[in-house]
């Protein structure tokens, strides 16, 4: 089938602090949204901006146009037109790879990541050795006293239990670490917040409004950056406890590459959060 594109018009949300733009296409029998983040208007002394329209499709499948601050809705839909096979190629292949994402099943050989890194796992059966975790020469090493089947439900009981404890141990040891590094950029927070390890299926942290910050274990298997990224991300919720303009500005302040970090978190997130 040969697939045409019909672009709709773009239009604005405005709320009190934000007016955001959208727009639509559609791409065959799919209709396609978009965000558009216009760039703010350089200032007399700034040097000369691109002036193109920069389009990226997210692992979450969703579509950003970033304009010049005085792009016209001709010139976007132009680009999102000459883009669409491209754009929509991209959204059904982010989706397949979130389709082959499986459930452990606890098997040697299969991945295991810890700080960003990827690691084999390898079941060592041994009636002498106390059940342990540790990470050697590439390998996730999980040592256990018995050998189990190769029914999922039984290997989920004796060995998902050993791993977890393993993540949840060096999730506190390098969460309390990163926040002793990062505290001194919170100029806003005083003394050292409490936090709790906690596993959150859709969440990687939060911020109680009593400055409470919970962290999810799983985050440990993800890179340091992304790591101060999700801590710096919270410690501005005890100044902002919502997504407000501040609260992006803060974060801005203390993190200027956030957008790079969270798009990297964000595409590795099926399988960090996969268990």
């Amino acid at each position: 089938m040969t697939q045409k594109t019909v672009a709709a018009a773009i239009y604005s949300e405005k709320s009190s602090a934000t007016t955001k733009e959208h727009g639509v296409f559609t791409y065959g029998n799919d209709t396609i949204c978009y965000d558009v983040i216009r760039k703010p208007k350089p200032s007399d002394t700034a040097k000369k901006v691109a002036r193109k329209v920069v389009i990226k499709v997210h692992p979450d499948q969703r579509v950003v146009a970033t304009v010049p601050y005085d792009a016209s809705e001709d010139a976007i839909v132009d680009a999102i037109h000459k883009r669409a096979r491209w754009i929509w190629q991209s959204i059904n292949d982010f989706a397949k790879q979130k389709d082959t994402v499986l459930h452990k099943c606890y098997v040697s050989g299969e991945t295991q990541f810890y700080l960003g890194k990827r690691y084999v796992l390898k079941v060592i059966v041994d009636a002498e050795q106390v059940p342990n975790v540790k990470l050697s020469r590439g390998k996730l090493n999980v040592t256990i006293k018995h050998e189990v089947s190769k029914d999922i439900d039984d290997r989920v009981v004796e060995i998902k239990p050993l791993i977890d404890k393993w993540y949840q141990h060096k999730a506190k040891a390098i969460f309390h670490e990163r926040l002793a590094e990062l505290l001194p950029k919170a100029t806003w927070v005083t003394g050292i917040p409490s936090f709790r390890v906690m596993a959150m299926k859709k969440q990687w942290g939060s911020c109680s409004t009593k400055g409470n910050l919970m962290l999810n274990p799983h985050l440990v298997k993800a890179p340091k950056e992304c790591i101060d990224y999700v801590i710096l991300h919270e410690l501005c919720h005890i100044a902002e406890h919502n997504h407000s303009e501040r609260f992006w500005r803060l974060l801005t302040q203390v993190m200027p590459n956030w957008k790079a970090v969270k798009a990297k978190l964000d595409s590795m997130a099926e399988m960090y959060l996969n268990e």
